[in-house]
């Protein structure tokens, strides 16, 4: 039986005894059902995961004994930050998913011209909890010990004026030039990449971004939904550039 991981937003550390945050005893006592003895790993963002196991349970709060502790070494070497457009639905939290699975280091939701979803205030504050949540259950599957950000979520115009040291990309199905041939691209460490809605970026938002070195890429000859664009941009940035191509091993 595969061993549950759970991430624990506090430092840790072998021989101690700690108490599980709220969401990780929902899960693993609630939900999963795990009892006084059993075993699960933990994580905290320090790069560890840490061989733990059950040793009480009560009706609100469960405590965890860290037995060991073992480097995990599946962060990618590139780093990169996605700017994605919110997109309706399950749609959103689909590419949020597959990004982490694919090692995005942060990710800031964009609002665009032609987005589609309208939310502000309590609603946008309960989306963003609820994005980091789907980051966080996406770092426990995929095997991850650092959890991405997901930043505030703004205007596109306001992010493509932020000050970012590294290589800036913009999807844009109708750019004439591939990914592999951006000057500069292959020495690349940090990359960041922004991502639209259904409709794409306007001209003018494609033409704004360019103003601030944001260099617009295809992928292909067709067109992409937009989750499955944050997908396989990701895909191609990390088998050109991060982990995902065995020769950089």
């Amino acid at each position: 039986m595969r061993v549950p991981r759970i991430f624990h937003p506090e430092p840790l550390s072998v021989n101690s005894t700690i108490t599980l945050s709220d969401d990780a005893f929902q899960h693993t006592v609630k939900v999963l059902r795990m009892q006084e003895g059993q075993a699960l790993e933990l994580f905290c963002n320090d790069d560890f995961n840490y061989s733990a196991a059950l040793t009480s349970v009560a009706k609100k709060h469960a405590q965890v004994e860290i037995i060991d502790a073992q480097a995990n070494t599946s962060e990618s070497p590139l780093y990169v930050h996605l700017g994605q457009v919110v997109s309706r639905g399950d749609r959103m939290d689909f590419a949020l998913q597959k990004s982490v699975e694919l090692g995005v280091n942060a990710i800031t939701p964009l609002f665009s011209e032609r987005c589609g979803v309208k939310l502000n205030g309590d609603r946008l504050e309960k989306k963003q909890q609820q994005w980091q949540k789907i980051v966080i259950s996406a770092c426990e599957q995929s095997g991850r010990s650092r959890v991405p950000t997901v930043h505030p979520a703004v205007s596109i115009d306001d992010f493509v004026q932020q000050a970012f040291d590294g290589l800036r990309l913009t999807l844009d199905p109708y750019a004439h030039i591939p990914l592999h041939q951006i000057h500069g691209a292959n020495a690349a460490q940090r990359i960041q990449l922004i991502i639209g809605p259904e409709g794409g970026f306007t001209d003018t938002e494609v033409d704004r971004a360019r103003e601030h070195q944001f260099k617009p890429i295809r992928l292909g000859p067709r067109i992409l939904r937009t989750e499955t664009a944050a997908m396989t941009a990701l895909t191609a940035i990390q088998y050109e550039f991060g982990d995902l191509n065995a020769s950089n091993e």
